[in-house]
C-alpha cells in the first residue's frame, strides 16, 4: 500500500542491490527533485522503532537529504512510498526489478524535450539548472534537433548511434546530411562516425588543415572566406567553407616562397605544391640529378682525425680497471662531446655542382604543419623517356641523437652486441608479419619527414645492411640460427620467372601464408644494428618494437667468455655477479685472475654451477642492460634507457602481455 512517511524516518536498506553510484547522475537527480519534486515513489519496508528501510530509491532518498542540507526541503518533508509486506524475500527482488528495468532516455527524445522548453521561453541555462545538467550538454542535444529529418528519425529509432548523429551535425546543411545518410544506408560496409564526418565535410576543410595553417585565419577571413563552427569546435576543428579561395591564397603564398628560395639557392626554378610530397604528376617530366653531400674540407678532415684519436684516448681510460672515478666521469663526458661534434661534421645535405644549378630545380612541398619544406633533391628536364623496370625508394638515413654514453665497452664489442641484438629483434619481427607490415607502411609514410638528424630503424628497400663489422657471424647465437632456418623454409618457386613481371605474378600466386612469410623475412633482414644505450647505436623505434613484442633477450642470447666476459673490465663482471648473488658471490671472485673469472662467469650465467634456485634463476635471466629491450610499462613512464652496463633486472610480469608472450614462444619454437 502507499503511505506518506517523513523523510527523517527513511533509512537505507542493507538489501538494496545498487552498490555503485555516479556523482554526475546524482547531481542531475538532485536538481530534478528540486525543480519538479519526487516523480517516482520510493519502495520501502517497515523496520523496528517506526522506521522504514528503502528497498528501491536510495539515490532519491540521498538526493532529498542533500536538499534538506541545502535548505531547499524542510527536515520533516513528507515522502510518498510504496510499503512492501514484511516478507524479506521480496525486498531484494523489488530493488533489482526497479533498477534493472530502468531505460535511459533516447537522445532524440531529450533533444525534442529540450527544444519544447526553449520554445516555451526557457533559456539553455535555466533548462540545465532545472535538470542538473551542463549548459554544454543541453546545447549539444538542441543541436541534434536541427538534424535533417531522416537522420533525426534514425537516431530516434536507434538505427544510428549518438556519435554518428553528432558526425552528421558536423555541417549545418541538412541537404548534405540527408545525401550522406542515403549514401551510407546503401553501402556494403558499416559506416562509423569518423567516415560520416569526412563525407559530410567534403568540400570543406578543418582549421588544422595545412593550407589553413599556411594562409592563417585572419588572412582567410580578410579575403572573404567563411568559417562554420559547431558547438564544441576550436581553432583546429572549425570548418573552412570556401576551399577554392583557400587554395588560391595558399598557392599564392607558396609561389612567393618558391621564388625566394630559388634565388637563395641559386637554382633555375622551384616548383611549389600544396601536397606534403612531390607527386608523380609533378615530377613526371623531370629526372633526378645525382647529388652528393658536400665534401669535407681539409680542416674538417683534420678535425675528424683529432676526434678519433681523442676518442681512443678517453676509451682507454674507461677500459682501465684502475682509473679513478673522477677520470672515468670526465672521459665519459668527453666521449659524448666527441660523438656530438663528429655527428655534426658528418651530417651534410646533398649539394649540386655549381655548373648544373643554372638548369636545375627543386620541389617545395607543404608539410602537415602548414610550413613550406624545400625537398633536398635536384631535378632537371627529362631529355628522353626510358622504360623503367621498377620504382626505387630512397630512404635517407642520418644520426642525430646525442647524449652521455656508458663507454665501458670497446667499440668492437659494442658493434658485435648490436648485431646480435638486431638478430633477436629480426627473428621476432619475421615471426610477426602483421607487425612487419606496420613497420613497412610506417617507414615509407614517414620517409617524407626529412628529419635529417634522426637515425632510421631499417633500410626498408629490402636490402641487407652491412652492419658495423664486415664478416661477423655469431655462430653460437640462437637467434641467428633460427633466422637461417626461417629463411630456408621460404617458398622460392616464384624465382623461376624469366623476368621481373613474371616473377611478380608468380609471387602473387603464392598462398597468403607463404607471402606473409616473405614479408616478415624482407623486413627482418633490413634491420640495422642497435643497442639500448645512448649514442650512435641507439634506435628508439627498434626499442619500441621490442617492447611491443615483449622480447625476453635472455632466452636468445647468453653471455660467454668469448662474446662478452673476456671483453669487459674485471669490475664489470664482479658487478654482474653481485646482481645475481649479492656481495658475497662477488667477493668470492675478487682475487681471481681475469681469464679465470671470465670462464667462471660463463658457467654461472649459463646455470651450470651449484647454486640456490633463486640465484640460478637470476643468473639465467641476466643480460647486460644494453642488450635488453624495454618494457611497455617503462615506455609509458618515460623511463630513459639503461646506461650502466650492469643495472637492476627488469621486473617480470608473465601475465601482463599474453599476446607478446605468445609471440616470444612462437619465435622460440623456431629455434628448437
Amino acid at each position: 500500500m502507499f503511505q506518506t512517511i517523513p523523510l527523517g524516518k527513511l533509512v537505507a536498506s542493507p538489501r538494496n542491490v545498487r552498490r555503485h553510484g555516479d556523482p554526475a547522475a546524482d547531481a542531475e537527480l538532485k536538481a530534478s527533485i528540486a525543480a519538479h519534486g519526487l516523480l517516482q515513489n520510493l519502495v520501502v519496508r517497515a523496520a523496528p522503532k517506526g522506521r522504514f528501510e528503502v528497498e528501491a530509491g536510495e539515490r532519491r532518498r540521498r538526493a532529498m537529504l542533500a536538499l534538506v542540507e541545502d535548505k531547499v526541503l524542510p527536515r520533516d518533508h513528507q515522502v510518498t512510498c510504496l510499503v512492501l509486506s514484511a516478507d524479506n524475500e521480496t525486498a531484494p527482488e523489488a530493488s533489482l526489478a526497479e533498477n534493472f528495468h530502468r531505460l535511459a532516455m533516447n537522445p532524440a527524445d531529450e533533444a525534442l524535450a529540450f527544444a519544447v522548453l526553449i520554445e516555451g521561453g526557457a533559456t539553455t541555462e535555466q533548462v540545465a539548472r532545472r535538470f542538473g545538467l551542463t549548459v554544454r550538454f543541453v546545447e549539444g542535444r538542441l543541436r541534434l534537433a536541427t538534424l535533417a529529418l531522416v537522420v533525426f528519425e534514425a537516431l530516434a529509432a536507434g538505427e544510428i548511434t549518438l556519435d554518428m548523429a553528432k558526425a552528421y551535425g558536423a555541417t549545418s546543411d541538412q541537404q548534405i546530411q540527408a545525401r550522406v545518410f542515403s549514401e551510407v544506408s546503401g553501402a556494403y560496409y558499416a559506416p562509423n562516425a569518423d567516415s560520416i564526418r569526412r563525407m559530410v565535410l567534403t568540400g570543406t576543410v578543418r582549421g588544422n588543415d595545412p593550407r589553413a595553417k599556411l594562409v592563417g585565419r585572419d588572412g582567410y577571413l580578410a579575403a572573404g572566406g567563411r568559417i562554420e563552427r559547431e558547438l564544441f569546435d576550436d581553432a583546429d576543428t572549425e570548418t573552412w567553407v570556401d576551399v577554392t579561395l583557400l587554395e588560391t591564397l595558399a598557392a599564392a603564398k607558396m609561389e612567393e616562397e618558391a621564388r625566394a628560395l630559388a634565388a637563395e639557392h641559386g637554382v633555375a626554378w622551384v616548383k611549389p605544391t600544396l601536397d606534403p610530397y612531390a607527386s608523380h604528376d609533378l615530377v613526371e617530366n623531370l629526372v633526378r640529378l645525382p647529388a652528393e653531400p658536400a665534401p669535407l674540407s681539409e680542416a674538417e678532415v683534420a678535425r675528424l682525425e683529432e676526434l678519433d684519436a681523442s676518442w681512443d684516448e678517453h676509451a682507454a681510460i674507461l677500459e682501465e680497471e684502475d682509473s679513478a672515478p673522477e677520470a672515468v666521469e670526465a672521459a665519459e663526458a668527453a666521449i659524448a662531446a666527441i660523438e656530438r661534434e663528429t655527428q655534426d661534421i658528418r651530417s651534410r645535405k646533398p649539394v649540386l655542382p655549381e655548373e648544373q644549378k643554372g638548369s636545375a630545380g627543386m620541389i617545395l612541398t607543404l608539410s602537415r604543419e602548414g610550413t613550406p619544406v624545400l625537398q633536398p633533391v635536384f631535378y632537371g628536364e627529362r631529355e628522353e623517356t626510358a622504360p623503367s623496370d621498377g620504382d626505387g625508394i630512397e630512404v635517407v638515413s642520418s644520426e642525430g641523437e646525442t647524449g652521455p654514453r656508458r663507454a665501458t665497452l670497446s667499440r668492437r664489442l659494442v658493434d658485435e652486441l648490436a648485431m646480435q641484438r638486431r638478430d633477436v629483434l629480426a627473428l621476432h619481427l619475421a615471426s610477426d608479419p602483421a607487425l612487419a607490415l606496420d613497420v613497412v607502411v610506417f617507414t615509407l609514410a614517414d620517409a617524407d619527414s626529412h628529419d635529417w638528424h634522426a637515425r632510421k630503424a631499417s633500410t626498408i628497400r629490402g636490402g641487407v645492411p652491412n652492419g658495423p663489422i664486415v664478416g661477423f657471424e655469431p655462430a653460437d647465437a640462437a637467434a641467428t640460427g633460427a633466422l637461417a632456418e626461417l629463411r630456408s623454409a621460404l617458398d622460392e618457386t616464384w624465382r623461376a620467372g624469366t623476368d621481373q613481371r613474371e616473377r611478380f605474378d608468380r609471387f602473387r600466386a603464392l598462398g597468403d601464408e607463404a607471402r606473409a612469410a616473405w614479408l616478415g623475412h624482407v623486413v627482418a633482414r633490413s634491420l640495422e644494428a642497435s643497442l639500448n644505450m645512448s649514442g650512435e647505436r641507439r634506435i628508439p623505434l627498434q626499442d619500441h618494437l621490442g617492447a611491443l613484442i615483449g622480447i625476453d633477450i635472455a632466452q636468445w642470447w647468453r653471455p660467454t667468455a668469448a662474446n662478452f666476459f673476456d671483453r669487459v673490465p674485471k669490475q664489470v663482471i664482479l658487478e654482474a655477479l653481485g646482481e645475481v648473488g649479492g656481495a658475497e658471490l662477488a667477493a668470492r671472485y675478487v682475487s681471481v685472475k681475469k681469464a679465470d673469472l671470465a670462464a667462471s662467469a660463463e658457467r654461472i650465467f649459463a646455470g651450470a654451477t651449484i647454486a640456490e634456485v633463486a640465484e640460478r634463476e637470476r643468473a639465467l635471466a641476466w643480460v647486460p642492460d644494453v642488450m635488453r629491450f624495454p618494457s611497455l610499462a617503462a615506455e609509458d613512464e618515460q623511463v630513459a634507457p639503461s646506461e650502466p652496463l650492469c643495472g637492476e633486472l627488469l621486473s617480470e610480469d608473465s601475465d601482463a602481455k599474453p599476446e607478446s608472450q605468445q609471440a616470444d614462444d612462437s619465435a622460440r619454437d623456431l629455434a628448437a
